[in-house]
């Protein structure tokens, strides 16, 4: 049985939760229930910068242990970027490097990306990377779906709030994990699907491409469809 103690702890961490939301919703031009007000019952002025938001989102995860893969972690990865980007790369999980760094995609799949984002004429600051997964799985695996339903929320509220223009998944659970499908990546590839209201190009994850690189021509394929897509 929960003390009182710990019910009022409870009732705080929901009552954040709510806020951040509702943030969220007002700087998408949406009416939420939950009114935030100060100590005397007037409406509290709310921050419209989505890197307040981004933050107020991280903060709310704090030192995650809401699944196992909290136990085995150095660090929790949770996206990094332009907050007001265009264009979002979203991955399946971070990897040894990742989990060191606290950053994704810094390692050797992390520099392909770089050098895909570069193809396109862009910078890694212009756009924003994020995972589905925000602790790394041990030894790399493949994340389950227990993780992948604890976790995605996250990545839900992040796209909440950034509101890219297009979407790019990297590699086959990413693609699985946003657009609710079995289908494999193969067959996902090479044209836009939707989150909501925002179009989505899955592609192959540079891992993949470092050990196959004859898939890079479908992968420079798929983003030269975003960067038409984006002018």
């Amino acid at each position: 049985m929960s003390t009182p103690v710990q019910k009022h702890n409870e009732l705080n961490s929901l009552a954040e939760s709510l806020k951040v939301h509702c943030r969220v919703q007002n700087l998408s031009g949406r009416t939420c229930f939950f009114r935030n007000t100060n100590q005397d019952g007037a409406p509290a002025t709310e921050p419209t910068d989505k890197a307040a938001l981004l933050e107020d989102l991280r903060t709310e995860l704090g030192e995650c242990t809401r699944c196992g893969l909290s136990a085995g972690r150095k660090s929790i990865v949770f996206g990094e970027g332009n907050p007001y980007a265009r264009l979002v790369f979203v991955g399946e999980a971070p990897g040894a490097d990742e989990d060191v760094q606290g950053r994704p995609f810094v390692g050797k799949a992390g520099q392909l990306l770089t050098r895909i984002i570069e193809a396109i004429k862009m910078g890694r600051s212009e756009v924003y990377i994020a995972n589905v997964i925000k602790c790394r799985p041990p030894s790399n695996r493949d994340p389950a779906e227990d993780e992948i339903a604890t976790c995605i929320p996250f990545l839900h509220r992040q796209l909440e709030i950034i509101q890219p223009q297009i979407i790019c998944t990297l590699g086959r659970i990413a693609a699985q994990a946003l657009l609710q499908t079995d289908a494999g990546i193969t067959k996902l590839r090479g044209r836009f699907h939707r989150f909501g209201s925002i179009p989505v190009m899955p592609t192959y994850h540079p891992s993949y491409l470092l050990r196959t690189p004859a898939r890079k021509k479908e992968t420079w394929i798929d983003v030269q469809m975003i960067q038409e897509a984006l002018r």
